[in-house]
């Protein structure tokens, strides 16, 4: 329920390296990078790009979840400063605190740096690499580097460099390892419980207590702007200069952020990231293991969330293709009272989701497949990694005794909103499992849509690419031998 005001809490707490910090004086739109480099001169963090692509501005921050203490790369660029509260902060400075880390030597004896702007990210990427796979392997190594560009070394030495970084020390040794019942006890001891209000100007940021002190607090506020990961509100900042005050941070609410299976269905919270929902999802559905690890890089898949991302009501998200073949549902939620659509009818148009002031997303719920369902999920960028899709695309195709029963086929990029083919969906049912099948059904596409041109893909290209899927989905499926 909603706190007393005498109850709230005036400053955020979070751990700075060794240091605790509380800040009274945040605004909604301040970010990690400058607190650091403006405020405590903390400069090894660097400003590229400011819309989370590049890497340079790669930090660690340490949360409790589930009673442990885990560890993310993140961009500080586009990381807010209110949603620090009760974090531990790790900056390049503190990683070489006491001589330099097992990484930083790897990089050095490797020759893997020359201009140096994006060494600092890279080591911050590699260490969170180091603290949970010590011996990684190529793909590993890469998947860590996603989220960072170097645009003058090339990549064949800072892949050495990671691939040798444990002949330089034990990961046992490493003090984010040997103290870290120590910091788990500090950022216990910062959780009072309570929800948090601070301010800069007039710019007003809150961090409810718990869900339910959210519910009452959005619907009583409901012009306020609900902020989860910030890989979309942080560009907002810092590309669009916008004010988001009052903001509402919900990424530290555990009751939003719960995966777990029920009732013939996993259920996702809202506030649960890319990286949280991963290994639950992938289990259930293992055609989604490479189009999730394409989803940004892992500072982004620490911070992005899977509601945040459906929320927005982007027409070329991610996750809304691939979650609308499945048959997902979504949850609403407004003060105590709930209500449950299919995925695919939260979206009405560009811009536009069937969300009244004061709801907000609580929960996904994704159906377990049925007996006979075949799946996959695409995505289709000018750059393989941390790129956005042009088009993306869902299959779910239930065949039976080699007849096609049930089809759900969704796409993103080709419309206003992420929508179901629903002629190509008819052109499927009840005909013959076969490639000839895919192509007349791929034949229906621009009655289902008309595309349009932009930066990013001509309309052309976009209704080409579409209709291509359906013949690499047979041909995927028949190499499977389903």
């Amino acid at each position: 329920m909603e706190t007393c005001a005498t109850d709230h809490r005036r400053e955020i707490r979070f751990l700075l390296n060794d240091d605790e910090q509380r800040v009274a004086e945040v605004g909604a739109e301040d970010t990690l990078l400058d607190f650091l480099r403006l405020r405590r001169r903390l400069t090894g963090t660097k400003e590229g790009c400011a819309e989370g692509d590049c890497g340079a501005c790669t930090v660690l921050v340490g949360r409790l979840a589930g009673g442990d203490l885990v560890y993310e790369p993140v961009n500080a660029c586009i990381r807010l400063l209110a949603s620090l509260d009760g974090c531990h902060v790790v900056t390049v400075e503190h990683l070489g605190a006491h001589g330099l880390h097992p990484v930083q030597r790897a990089m050095v004896a490797h020759h893997a740096s020359q201009c140096g702007f994006c060494t600092p990210g890279i080591v911050m990427a590699l260490a969170a690499l180091w603290l949970e796979t010590p011996a990684p392997d190529d793909a590993q190594i890469e998947t860590a580097l996603q989220g960072n560009l170097c645009r003058c070394t090339g990549y064949a030495p800072i892949l050495r460099a990671a691939k040798s970084a444990r002949d330089f020390g034990d990961p046992g040794d490493d003090p984010l390892v040997a103290g870290r019942a120590g910091v788990a006890a500090r950022l216990a001891a910062l959780r009072d419980g309570r929800r948090v209000e601070v301010a800069r100007g007039d710019s007003r940021a809150i961090l409810p207590a718990d869900v339910d002190d959210f519910a009452a607090l959005f619907a009583a506020e409901p012009q306020a702007t609900v902020v989860a990961g910030a890989t979309d509100v942080g560009l907002w900042v810092t590309k669009g200069l916008k004010r988001i005050g009052p903001a509402i941070f919900i990424g530290h609410l555990d009751g939003l952020r719960r995966v777990e299976l029920a009732g013939g269905a996993l259920e996702i919270g809202a506030g649960a990231s890319y990286a949280e929902a991963a290994p639950a999802l992938v289990a259930a559905f293992p055609h989604l293991g490479d189009y999730w690890n394409r989803i940004g890089g892992p500072q982004v898949r620490a911070m992005g969330t899977v509601g945040g991302n459906i929320a927005n009501g982007s027409p070329i998200g991610d996750t809304p293709p691939a979650l609308i073949a499945l048959g997902a549902e979504v949850v609403l939620r407004r003060g105590d009272a709930r209500r449950v659509l299919p995925l695919e009818a939260f979206f009405l148009d560009y811009g536009k989701q069937d969300r009244a002031p004061g709801e907000f997303v609580e929960s996904l719920r994704v159906p377990l497949a049925a007996p006979g369902a075949r799946h996959a999920a695409y995505k289709v960028s000018k750059r393989r990694d941390e790129d956005i899709s042009a088009v993306a695309a869902g299959f779910a195709v239930t065949v039976e005794g080699g007849t096609i029963t049930a089809a759900r086929l969704a796409f993103g990029g080709m419309a206003g909103v992420p929508k179901r083919a629903a002629r190509a969906e008819a052109a499927l049912v009840g005909r013959p499992w076969a490639e000839a099948t895919l192509i007349a059904a791929a034949g229906e596409l621009p009655r289902d849509f008309t595309p349009l041109s932009d930066w990013r893909a001509s309309a052309a290209y976009r209704m080409r690419v579409a209709q291509n899927l359906f013949r690499r989905f047979w041909l995927e499926q028949a190499e499977a031998g389903v």
